[in-house]
């Protein structure tokens, strides 16, 4: 078979059906929940990318912007033979006309059968966001630091180091839960999830706003083993929490957050379309590379033609990880189908 567009540059490859059919078609169940996915239509983007802020972060450099019609076909070939549903969020970023993307994107959950989480400003009022959870499809809010007004184009972390609370306020905070709402939080800090003050606030959310379904996106930002055990046992106790294991790649990240969190709060997602990139991650203590075939700004540090040949989609290398840790833990099929699938649906339905 020949190669096929997928994304941005990136194309779906014998390759990566080899490794569909050898990893993944007898490992994965018949029904898939992606919980972390960004869906964002092109002209929804005020600022252009520049060359200037491709070179600032990678994945500046990858976060091509994707819209729904192109999300559904990729799910479809990613996918093969699987029943796919997911939980969409446009970019969480000033430079996209975020009201625009908000509406576009909730009708088009409405027409494909997807849900959605609003981005919202922390400066918004209670009554826009309300507005926005009062539709259909729509289960709650994606909050981010990069949503702090006054960001500066020079930099992506002017607002690194924030608070929760400065993106995720207390007047929002005291909706969400009486709307039992939703929320992915992606961390601030460049201490990721174990900084002293993030594991402080998530523990005043829960305490405070017991209702909300707060579910900590990409395991912390526990890339790296350092960062999930210096994180995660401090959040263990608390079984109504939730992690997705969006972006992470590292089969002992996986393996130690099962361990340590039980395969009953975890959800999967893809991150994409970051993820559709080819390529791998390595990792050296604190700290991570990833290794792909286009030549980026990031990727100066090339791997062999031979070696590159056999990159597969970055996606696929995570279901691999993930897959590495449930049989290196021996976990149930049930526990499997519940990360992958099962999870998710239960917070969907509102349960806990």
């Amino acid at each position: 078979m020949s190669s096929v567009p997928l994304h941005y540059v990136w194309e779906y490859t014998d390759v990566d059906r080899r490794f569909w059919d050898e990893h993944l078609e007898g490992w994965l169940p018949p029904r898939i929940f992606d919980a972390h996915t960004h869906v964002n239509e092109p002209r929804f983007r005020l600022e252009p990318m520049t060359d200037a802020k491709r070179r600032q972060y990678w994945v500046s450099e990858v976060s091509e912007p994707i819209g729904a019609a192109d999300a559904d076909r990729c799910h479809r070939l990613v996918f093969p033979n699987r029943e796919l549903s997911c939980l969409v969020f446009g970019h969480p970023s000033l430079d996209y006309d975020i009201a625009g993307s908000n509406a576009q994107l909730q009708k088009d959950c409405v027409a494909r059968g997807w849900y959605r989480l609003a981005v919202v400003a922390p400066d918004w009022p209670a009554e826009r966001v309300a507005a926005e959870l009062d539709l259909p499809r729509t289960l709650g809010v994606k909050v981010y630091y990069g949503l702090i007004p006054g960001q500066d184009p020079t930099t992506r972390d002017k607002y690194l180091e924030a608070s929760i609370f400065d993106f995720l306020p207390h007047h929002q905070l005291e909706l969400l839960d009486e709307r039992r709402a939703w929320v992915t939080l992606h961390v601030p800090k460049a201490d990721r999830l174990g900084h002293p003050d993030n594991i402080a606030e998530i523990r005043a959310i829960r305490r405070q706003y017991p209702a909300i379904r707060l579910v900590i996106a990409h395991l912390g930002r526990s890339y790296t083993m350092p960062h999930a055990e210096e994180s995660l046992p401090q959040l263990a106790d608390d079984e109504g929490l939730y992690f997705d294991n969006s972006a992470v790649l590292n089969p002992d990240v996986h393996r130690f957050a099962i361990e340590t969190l039980g395969p009953r709060r975890i959800l999967y997602g893809t991150d994409n379309p970051v993820f559709y990139m080819r390529g791998r991650r390595q990792w050296h203590g604190r700290t991570y590379v990833n290794r792909t075939s286009y030549p980026f700004h990031f990727n100066r540090d090339r791997e062999p033609p031979e070696v590159e040949a056999r990159y597969t989609l970055t996606m696929y290398e995570a279901l691999r990880a993930l897959k590495q840790a449930c049989e290196q833990l021996g976990l149930a099929r049930d526990d499997v189908e519940a990360i992958l699938h099962g999870n998710a649906r239960r917070l969907v339905d509102g349960g806990s």
